[in-house]
């Protein structure tokens, strides 16, 4: 079984105190996908490089403090792609992509991080622009490998998704331009949400992030961010999910996927 799991850590530095490493220990996932790092190459070296046995690959937003993902792997990538080639976006620290090809298979992990648009109108607009880019970028690396796309996507999908879906029907993550975009991810690009894959009809228990506003926790009055996107092949062997709750590293909890596969 390939194990994967995708977490937002809202900074690694901040996750690392409140016990991410530990918990990573226990886990033993094969690759674990890091969203919002919030780090720069400094922060890491000597400290982050590693983590629970597992070797990290980063994308560093250029802006210190912000943004910046990671992918932590048990197993040597064959190649590291930083970035999408993006001339907007790359500078912002949103997507590491590691291939683990060998002769008859190219297979891909990815870390992303969406943007969100909650601040304000300009981001707003730059999240739609991001979305514009990725999608047909996903769809050529569709057509030449298998991958599984994980991270937050700051979208909830379906009205499932979220507890108060009809109060935020005009707010960001969940417009109605942003769940056409994954509609049309999924339907014509042809992508599979591994955990509706697996589970199709929960509701409450499929959330991963919660405001820190009020008792959003605590009355899990939350959203469902953070997702595996995967070519179908790969996704036909998802066998499990698990959303962690026990302990909290960060606004999101992390999502675990276990494959039939190996990389």
């Amino acid at each position: 079984m390939f194990r994967l799991t995708s977490l937002n850590l809202n900074g690694i530095r901040s996750a690392a105190t409140k016990g991410v490493e530990s918990w990573l220990a226990k886990t033993k996932p094969d690759c674990i996908c890091l969203q919002e790092v919030k780090a720069q190459a400094a922060d890491v070296e000597g400290r982050f490089e590693e983590m629970a046995g597992l070797k990290g690959y980063f994308h560093f937003a250029e802006k210190k403090g912000y943004s910046g993902v990671a992918a932590y792997s048990k197993h040597a990538p064959s190649d590291v792609l930083v970035g999408y080639g993006s001339r907007e976006f790359d500078a912002e620290g949103r997507y590491v992509e590691l291939r683990f090809d060998r002769p008859g298979r190219k297979f891909s992990v990815i870390s992303c991080y969406f943007p969100s648009g909650s601040s304000g109108e300009e981001r707003q607009q730059a999240k739609f622009r991001f979305l514009a880019e990725l999608d047909p970028h996903l769809a050529r690396l569709k057509s030449d490998r298998d991958f599984i796309l994980c991270g937050d996507v700051n979208i909830a999908h379906k009205e499932q998704d979220l507890k108060n879906w009809r109060s935020n029907r005009k707010n960001s993550g969940f417009l109605p331009e942003e769940r056409a975009w994954m509609t049309k991810l999924l339907d014509e690009t042809g992508l599979v949400d591994v955990y509706r894959h697996l589970k199709p009809d929960t509701d409450e228990e499929c959330y991963t992030w919660w405001s820190n506003r009020g008792q959003a926790y605590l009355n899990n009055v939350g959203w469902r961010l953070d997702y595996h996107l995967a070519t179908p092949g790969v996704a036909r062997l998802a066998r499990t999910e698990a959303i962690y709750k026990q302990e909290k590293f960060s606004d999101h909890a992390p999502i675990t996927v276990e494959y039939e596969m190996t990389v």
